[in-house]
């Protein structure tokens, strides 16, 4: 799996690339256009795999639409954002990853469910699966 170690404080340890959608673009060409941008790599047909949502602090809800690819051309390469590895699915569970990056993936490789979102509960962040 191709993960990013974050370069932010407040988003630290390893995530997936990504970032956000441009005005006028498509969530495909938005998912092209970032992963080119931050590992200079060119994904060959992402597929939609799934939904993260929660609350922005402002009552207003971030959805963040979940793609996987198992194509590519190009160079793998850092960016700004940060440093980009290899790294084993089995090894994640031992590494600094950012807190709902297995939640992330147990969504994007499950036939059970589609999405995840984040709800604060009694002042703790909880993550469900749907």
């Amino acid at each position: 799996i191709l993960l990013q170690e974050s370069k932010y404080e407040s988003w630290s340890g390893l995530c997936l690339p990504g970032g956000h959608v441009e005005a006028g673009e498509s969530f495909v060409d938005a998912v092209l256009r970032e992963t080119k941008e931050e590992t200079g790599l060119t994904v060959l047909n992402p597929t939609l795999c799934g939904l993260k949502q929660f609350p922005n602090g402002e009552g207003i809800r971030y959805i963040v639409a979940l793609f996987k690819a198992d194509r590519f051309e190009g160079v793998l390469k850092d960016s700004e954002e940060g440093h980009n590895s290899w790294y084993k699915r089995a090894d994640l569970p031992k590494l600094k990853v950012v807190d709902d990056l297995l939640d992330q993936l147990d969504v994007m490789e499950s036939d059970q469910w589609n999405e995840f979102y984040g709800v604060v509960v009694e002042g703790e962040w909880t993550y469900v699966k749907k």
